[in-house]
Formats: structure tokens, C-alpha cells, sequence
């Protein structure tokens, strides 16, 4: 598995803005599609691309078009989705799953309650959205998803995070064609399972909190 965490002044400025308790949540929301629109130029450095013949207004060249199978991104929900947009503005022809992953919070093992995928993905180079790597339970378990369905290249791209989440990864793919891109690489998890110094939890800071 490969590890990329990235290091860039604009990366950790807009960190800081999402860490801050005081952001509003539009604003959180604005940031994180543009903070994933910056993962994703790192995430997508492999894509899977062909030669394409094109005539500008001087002359003939060859560039290159993305090779199908077109990529397959998957959010993993709900917060995955706020990481969404800012992928399809850098991948607008990239095809869109969707995978619904909860953890319960107690075993703090993930259950998956939902899924839109194609049912074969022989070929495809996916793209796993997901914000914070705590544990990894949830991630490694949408991984293993993907892979049962034929997949064989997964990028997971994260915002923050752990070094227990990354190694949890490293032992649940082995030797596998997976990928890991992070905003940052946080201290560690508390006694809840929480990554500290984090942002909170992402889907109630994106969307608010469901249920009491």
C-alpha cells in the first residue's frame, strides 16, 4: 500500500480553517470541496489514461483522453458526500457510486446499510471518498467491497488521518493495489475513537446532526 500525505501551505491553511470549532458550516462545506479538489490532483497522479488524436486550430496532435473503464468514485455516506463535488470538478466524466457505511458505536465495527454500485468492476481504477480515517474499520470494509466486485486499483482519499487508521489499512488490504491520500496525519485517536486535534465529526459539521 502506498501512503501519500500531502504537504502544500494552501492544504494546511484551509486544515486550519475546517479545524477551527468557530467555522460556520457553509463555510465548512465550501472548504471541504475545495480542500478535496486539491486531494484530488494528488489522487488522480495514476489515472488510467489513452493516447487522443485531436485537431487544434494550427494543426494535428495527440494528447491523451481517460481510458475506459471511465474511474469509479464512490463517497462513502454521508459524510463522504460533501468530498464529492470537489472530485467531479477535476473528474466530470468519472462515474459515481454511492457505498453507506455506518460504525456502531460501542464495537466501533462497520456495517454496510446501503450501496449503488455497478456489479462487476473488473478493470475500473476506484476512488473511495471518505473524511476522516479513525479506526479504518469503515474504510477497510469499503475497500474489501471493492475488491470483491473486481476491482483492482483503490485510492482512498481522507482529510485527516491516524496512524492507527493507517496501519489498520495497511494490515486489511496486504499486498493489494490500494493507495492512501491524506490532507494530514493526525496524533492519534482518544479513549472514544475520535481523532485528535481532528475537526469533530464531519457529517454533523456538514450537515448537521441527525437524531438526538
Amino acid at each position: 500500500m502506498r501512503v501519500f500525505v500531502a504537504d502544500h501551505p494552501l492544504i494546511t491553511h484551509k486544515l486550519t480553517v475546517l479545524r477551527n470549532a468557530k467555522t460556520p458550516q457553509p463555510t465548512f462545506r465550501l472548504l471541504i470541496e475545495e480542500l478535496m479538489t486539491l486531494l484530488a490532483y494528488e489522487a488522480t497522479r495514476e489515472v488510467r489514461v489513452e493516447p487522443h488524436e485531436i485537431e487544434t486550430p494550427v494543426a494535428t496532435t495527440t494528447g491523451v483522453r481517460l481510458s475506459e473503464p471511465l474511474p469509479l468514485i464512490v463517497p462513502i455516506l454521508r459524510a463522504g458526500l460533501g468530498m464529492l463535488d470537489g472530485m467531479v470538478k477535476l473528474v466530470p466524466t468519472a462515474e459515481v457510486g454511492f457505498l453507506g457505511m455506518a460504525r456502531d458505536e460501542e464495537t466501533l465495527q462497520p456495517t454496510t446499510y446501503a450501496e449503488r454500485l455497478p456489479d462487476r468492476l473488473e478493470g475500473r481504477q476506484c476512488f473511495v471518498l471518505d473524511p476522516m480515517l479513525a479506526t479504518g474499520g469503515s474504510l477497510a470494509a469499503a475497500i474489501e467491497f471493492l475488491f470483491a466486485r473486481g476491482a483492482d486499483d483503490v485510492t482512498a482519499i481522507c482529510v485527516l488521518g491516524t496512524p492507527e487508521g493507517v496501519k489498520a489499512i495497511r494490515e486489511a488490504v496486504g499486498d493489494r493495489n490500494v493507495t492512501l491520500v491524506l490532507g494530514a496525519l493526525d496524533h492519534g485517536l482518544d479513549e472514544h475513537a475520535f481523532i485528535v486535534p481532528g475537526l469533530g465529526d464531519a457529517g454533523d459539521r456538514l450537515y448537521g446532526t441527525v437524531g438526538e
